[in-house]
């Protein structure tokens, strides 16, 4: 990784450690307004290395990020005003994963744009208003670990079905609704089996409507 972190009081950029990226204070970072950006690969990340075929052509993609500290005022229960702790996260990235149709490789591109609400206990969390669908709440700490963090958001951020947009082909082993004989279920109602058979069920219906037919 090679981050950068910008000091509002100083107007400068300068290099961040990773370690400090593993053990940041939040709480800090958002009350000065804090920025940092960087670049953080897969291999950096171990449950998103999982998520990536063995035969994938690139398994050590990069994702590029930026976070940005602030506070902001809120109304609190005695009617007054105080500055609480927030933070923004931008990721984007590429990611290779495994179609489900045809079971090959393909790259997902991945987009997070993310507010957080910093609090300080998960009992916070777990009180804090619904109604906001644009602000998450996340937990804070001076031992934060933003990488973590990012991780987090990517695995997330996965389709639920990785697929192509226009997949190539479906794997044969995903065929459900064609067999060999390119017959779909509702084709096989009347077919004959492999061994040149009729289909018992077609000719259980055919029985059935022959005694239908003789009821006076």
């Amino acid at each position: 990784m090679q981050e950068r972190t910008y000091d509002s009081e100083s107007g400068q950029t300068k290099p961040a450690r990773s370690a400090d990226l593993r053990a940041l204070d939040l709480y800090d970072f958002a009350k000065s307004s804090r920025q940092a950006a960087g670049e953080l690969r897969v291999s950096q990340m171990p449950r998103m290395l999982a998520e990536v075929p063995a035969d994938a052509p690139d398994r050590d993609t990069m994702f590029t990020w930026q976070g940005k500290g602030s506070t902001q005022p809120e109304l609190q229960d005695d009617g007054t005003d105080a500055l609480q702790p927030y933070l923004r996260l931008a990721v984007h990235g590429s990611v290779w994963l495994t179609c489900q149709h045809c079971l090959k490789p393909y790259s997902q591109h991945l987009d997070i744009d993310a507010t957080y609400r910093i609090v300080a206990t998960e009992e916070e969390v777990d009180e804090y208003p619904l109604d906001n669908d644009e602000v998450e709440v996340i937990v804070g700490s001076r031992q934060f670990d933003f990488v973590d963090l990012i991780e987090e958001e990517l695995l997330l951020s996965l389709p639920f079905v990785p697929k192509h947009n226009a997949c190539p082909e479906v794997h044969e082993s995903l065929l459900s609704d064609t067999d060999e004989d390119g017959l779909g279920e509702a084709d096989k109602g009347d077919a004959p089996d492999k061994a040149g058979k009729p289909n018992p069920f077609a000719v259980l219906e055919k029985l059935k409507s022959g005694q239908d037919g003789k009821k006076h």
